[in-house]
């Protein structure tokens, strides 16, 4: 089959987002201009360079009470987040996070999460994940959207420091296979990372 993107396309759901799979969630903690915390996962998520290293995520549509989502707003006022690994053994509460809640709602107690300090940045942490980005917010990029009331915006922050939970390193190597991250796919659908091959790239 063939569908232009701005056009029906005859299936029952979109599959665009079952196309570009599997997509790193990126498990976002930050805090408010008052102090509060949030917590909320978003599958448009990735690194994007290695040297130093920067991660995005893209906050696509408005909050319930309108604006743009919390993350965003409050990455751009405070000027840091935190990417928190979403594992196999947290899917649960990652998932829990992902609920549309009022503004002064803690996701962290939601979830039933605990909140730890960072050590450079004043966003919390998720004690429960192995893996904690912290961020320094770098810049917004606002992107096409269908509807002016669903802002599509793209936030970059460069890592300034890495937790990774000692059990999980082997050899001196991140044990992935161990970490057990979850993905996001396509309509409700998730996966876990559980197979691993390599390959050398090639020389000429």
């Amino acid at each position: 089959m063939f569908y232009e993107t701005s056009g029906p396309h005859g299936l029952p759901h979109d599959p665009f987002k079952s196309l570009v799979v599997p997509r790193p969630i990126g498990w976002i903690s930050t805090l408010d201009a008052e102090g509060r915390p949030n917590l909320a996962p978003y599958s448009f998520f990735n690194g994007v360079a290695g040297s130093p290293p920067v991660v995005m995520f893209a906050s696509n549509g408005a909050h319930r009470e309108g604006g743009v989502k919390d993350s965003l707003a409050n990455a751009e006022a405070t000027g840091e987040f935190v990417c928190n690994l979403a594992t196999w053994d947290l899917r649960e509460a990652m998932n829990t996070t992902s609920a549309m809640v009022d503004r002064d709602c803690d996701e962290f107690a939601l979830a039933g999460l605990t909140p730890v300090p960072s050590q450079l940045v004043k966003a919390p942490r998720v004690k429960e994940s192995p893996v904690h980005m912290e961020c320094r917010y770098l810049k917004s990029v606002d992107l096409p959207s269908n509807s002016p009331a669903q802002p599509n915006r793209v936030a970059f922050g460069q890592v300034i420091g890495v937790h990774i939970d000692d059990a999980y390193l082997k050899e001196g190597l991140v044990d992935v296979g161990r970490l057990k991250p979850i993905a996001r796919l396509g309509y409700m659908d998730y996966t876990v990372v559980e197979t691993i091959f390599s390959m050398t790239r090639p020389k000429v």
